[in-house]
């Protein structure tokens, strides 16, 4: 995203407020919902005693563990570090930008979903997708931040659904 481009979608947000709760709900909200079924997803697999809980607590908590670390050693700056200006929900976070890790969890979760039940885990895909966007339309992370998080999580995902 270009500095022009930024500021467009950050002065769009801000002078537009449907626009802007709509970002809201997706950006603060929605990650609340996705992050309350992981949960429910563990719990189901304890009472149902499946082998596969193990996978579940693990390979997530090795993603969010990885992509935390991954955004001390590299540390980017955000979007609006890198452009001077503010974002839309005046986010005051310096560096560590790369990978999101919002994005990585919502995508480790939909894939932990999915191995348990397609159509909801498709659900939690569009869901996890929407909150990605929000993170680059909201100016908290690049494009490239948010594709590291997805590429990490769903090449740590099918190890899930794989076993």
């Amino acid at each position: 995203m270009t500095r022009k481009n930024y500021e467009r979608t950050v002065t769009f947000f801000s002078d537009n407020k449907t626009a802007y709760n709509i970002l809201y709900f997706i950006y603060k909200i929605l990650p609340a919902f996705l992050f309350l079924a992981y949960p429910a997803l563990l719990l189901y697999k304890f009472f149902m005693q499946e082998q596969s809980l193990l996978l579940l607590i693990f390979i997530p908590l090795g993603v969010l563990i990885f992509v935390s670390v991954l955004r001390i050693v590299i540390d980017e700056k955000r979007p609006y570090e890198v452009y001077g200006m503010d974002s839309v929900f005046h986010k005051k976070t310096k560096g560590k930008s790369m990978p999101s890790r919002h994005t990585a969890c919502a995508f480790i979760i939909a894939m932990a979903l999915l191995s348990l039940n397609v159509p909801v885990g498709i659900f939690a895909l569009a869901i996890a997708t929407l909150i990605t966007a929000s993170r680059v339309l909201a100016g908290a992370h690049f494009i490239r931040d948010v594709l590291a998080a997805i590429a990490i999580s769903v090449l740590s995902g099918i190890l899930i659904i794989a076993f």
